[in-house]
C-alpha cells in the first residue's frame, strides 16, 4: 500500500520528554513518508493522545485542534513557576496554609463553565507577529490578553497535600497550565502544573493509541486509520 494514495491517521500515545515534533520526525523516519503532521500540540512534559496525519489527511488535522480535549492533570500546591508548569523556575511559597479537601473541591468547581482565561507568559500565542515564549526568553515584556474558554467538566480525582489530581474536558485554546496557576492562586498557596495526560480529543481516546515503540517499519501500515473510517469521521460523506 502506498500511503500517499490512501491518506490516513495514526493515534500515538506520546511519551514524556518528547515534543510533538519529535514524534512526527520519528514517524517520518520510520515510514519514509515526507508529509506527516500532527493536530493539537502537547508540551514535552505531557503524555497522551497525539493525532498524526499522513499525506492529504494532514489538511484535516485542523478539525482535531477545534474540538474539546480531555486531560488528567496534577497540580503541585505551595509553589509557583514562571512557566506555570514543572519545566520552569519553581519558587516555593512562604508557609502556605494547607487547604481542606472541601476547599479544593469547591475551588475546582468554580472553574466549570465559560470564563476569561489569562494565557501563560510562555505560550505560542503571537503578539505583533512574535510568539510570547520567544519574547519571554529574551526578558521582554509579554502583553497577555484574557481569552474566552470553556471548561465543560471538572472532577477532583485525588488530593493529598501538596498534590491535586483532576480530570477536565475543555474547549479549544484552554491552557491547563493556567488553570493550575489560577487554582493555586485562589487557594492562596500558589500552584503549578506538575503532570498532564491527554485522554481524549473529541471522541478519540488514548486507549486507541499506540506507543511510539510500536510504530516500526513492518507495523506502521496496519496501524494507520483511513481518513474515511468512522472512528475518525463520525459523519463520513
Amino acid at each position: 500500500m502506498i500511503l500517499m494514495d490512501v491518506p490516513g491517521f495514526l493515534l500515538v500515545d506520546k511519551p514524556a520528554g518528547w515534543t510533538s515534533h519529535d514524534v512526527v520526525a520519528k514517524v517520518r523516519g520510520i515510514t519514509g513518508v515526507k508529509k506527516v503532521g500532527h493536530g493539537g500540540t502537547l508540551d514535552p512534559m505531557a503524555t497522551g493522545l497525539l493525532v498524526l496525519g499522513f499525506g492529504k489527511a494532514t489538511k484535516q488535522l485542523e478539525r482535531f485542534m477545534q474540538g474539546d480535549k480531555t486531560y488528567v492533570a496534577e497540580v503541585t500546591l505551595g509553589a509557583t513557576s514562571d512557566t506555570d508548569d514543572a519545566e520552569g523556575t519553581v519558587t516555593p511559597a512562604k508557609r502556605p496554609a494547607r487547604p481542606t479537601g472541601t476547599e479544593v473541591e469547591v475551588t475546582l468547581g468554580s472553574f466549570r463553565g465559560d470564563f476569561q482565561q489569562l494565557p501563560p507568559v510562555y505560550s505560542a500565542i503571537k503578539t505583533n507577529g512574535r510568539k510570547a515564549y520567544a519574547e519571554a526568553r529574551k526578558n521582554r515584556t509579554v502583553e497577555r490578553k484574557p481569552r474566552p474558554v470553556t471548561v465543560h467538566e471538572m472532577v477532583l480525582l485525588d488530593y493529598r497535600w501538596p498534590s491535586i489530581r483532576f480530570r477536565c474536558r475543555v474547549s479549544k485554546g484552554t491552557y491547563v497550565r493556567s488553570i493550575a496557576r489560577d487554582v493555586g492562586e485562589k487557594l492562596g498557596t500558589g500552584g503549578y502544573l506538575s503532570a498532564l495526560r491527554r485522554e481524549a480529543i473529541g471522541s478519540l481516546e488514548v486507549e486507541a493509541a499506540v506507543g511510539i515503540d510500536a510504530v516500526t517499519e513492518q507495523s506502521w501500515h496496519g496501524l494507520v486509520i483511513p481518513s474515511e473510517d468512522a472512528m475518525i469521521n463520525p459523519n463520513p460523506a
